[in-house]
C-alpha cells in the first residue's frame, strides 16, 4: 500500500498536471467506490479544483464546493486519464473537467477495497479522516513521547496504526525500526529517552529519502522498486553489518528485522512459539 511519500509526491504531480481545472463531471464506475451518500459528487461541478493534497495515506481532491478524499488501498492509483476510454480496465471513477482533461481512479485485482468520500466543509474532522494521529513526518519529539507512553503496544504496531501517527506503512515501519536499531517488538511504554530520540531520527530519515526519491519520478513507484535495507529482504545480507535479514510472517504483513542491529544477535524463529524480543 503507499505510504506518506509515494503520495505526497503523487499529490504534487497531481496537482501540477490538473489543477486549476474545472470540474464538469463526476463519473462513477462501479457501485463500490463511493462511500458517502451525501453529500452527492455534483455539489463540486462547475467549480475549481484548486489543488491535490495529502493527509495521512489519503488523497485530497479539493475542489471549491467540497473534497473528494481517496483511499488507494493497495491496489488502487489516481492518474490523468489520457485516453478517455469507454470501459477503462479496473475503473472506479472518473473526473473530467471542463478544458478535456480527466483523472481516472483504477484498481487491480477483483477486490474494489478503493474508495471515495465526498465532504462538504473541513474533511479533516470529519469520516474518514478525523480520527488520523499527527503526520509521521512532521510529530514534534515531545509529542511522539507522549504517544508512545500512552499505549502499550509493539514499536511496529505503533508506528503502522494511524490513530498513533498517520502515513506509516509496513515498509516504512520495517526500515525505521532497522534506522533506530529497535527491535520491532519492543514495547512502546518501555522506551528510553535515547531510543525515542533514533526512533523520532529515523522517521523523518526514512520517510526524506523515500519522498526525494519519488519526487524524482514521474509516477507512482511500484513496491519493489521502493527504497529499503531490510524489507522484504530476508535472506539477504544488511547493508549495514551482513548479518542475515529475517522474517516474521503474519496473515497479511511481514515483519522484517536484521538480528545484530536490532535485537542484540537473537533471531525470532516464528509468530507463535517464539517469545517477543524486547
Amino acid at each position: 500500500m503507499p505510504e506518506l511519500p509515494e503520495l505526497q509526491a503523487h499529490a504534487e504531480r497531481l496537482t501540477a498536471a490538473v489543477g486549476g481545472r474545472v470540474l464538469e463531471r463526476f463519473q462513477a464506475m462501479s457501485f463500490t467506490a463511493l462511500k458517502t451518500v451525501t453529500p452527492p459528487p455534483e455539489v463540486a461541478l462547475g467549480h475549481l479544483l484548486v489543488a491535490v493534497r495529502r493527509r495521512g495515506k489519503y488523497l485530497l481532491l479539493d475542489v471549491q464546493a467540497a473534497t473528494f478524499v481517496v483511499h488507494l488501498m493497495q491496489g488502487g492509483r489516481l492518474r490523468p486519464d489520457e485516453k478517455l476510454a469507454a470501459r477503462p480496465r479496473g475503473a472506479l471513477a472518473r473526473w473530467l473537467f471542463a478544458d478535456g482533461s480527466g483523472l481516472l481512479l483504477t484498481e487491480a485485482g477483483r477486490e474494489r477495497r478503493a474508495g471515495i468520500w465526498v465532504i462538504e466543509g473541513d474533511p479533516l474532522v470529519d469520516e474518514p479522516l478525523a480520527d488520523l494521529g499527527p503526520e509521521a513526518d512532521a510529530v514534534p519529539r515531545d509529542e511522539l513521547e507522549r504517544r508512545l507512553r500512552g499505549v502499550s503496544m509493539r514499536v511496529h504496531g505503533f508506528l503502522r496504526d494511524q490513530r498513533c501517527i498517520a502515513g506509516i506503512g509496513r515498509r516504512l515501519a520495517n526500515e525505521i525500526c532497522h534506522r533506530a536499531g529497535l527491535s520491532p517488538f519492543a514495547n512502546t511504554a518501555n522506551l528510553d529517552s535515547d531510543e525515542i530520540d533514533r526512533l523520532h531520527v529515523a522517521i523523518r530519515r526514512c520517510i526524506g529519502e523515500s519522498l526525494a526519491y519519488e519526487r524524482d519520478r514521474d509516477d507512482m513507484s511500484h513496491s519493489k522498486e521502493r527504497l529499503g535495507a531490510v524489507h522484504h529482504r530476508e535472506g539477504q545480507p544488511c547493508p549495514v553489518c551482513s548479518d542475515t535479514i529475517r522474517s516474521v510472517s503474519y496473515s497479511t504483513y511481514t515483519v522484517n528485522y536484521c538480528p545484530a542491529c536490532q535485537t542484540a544477535g537473537k533471531v525470532l524463529a516464528d509468530n507463535t512459539t517464539s517469545k517477543f524480543l524486547k
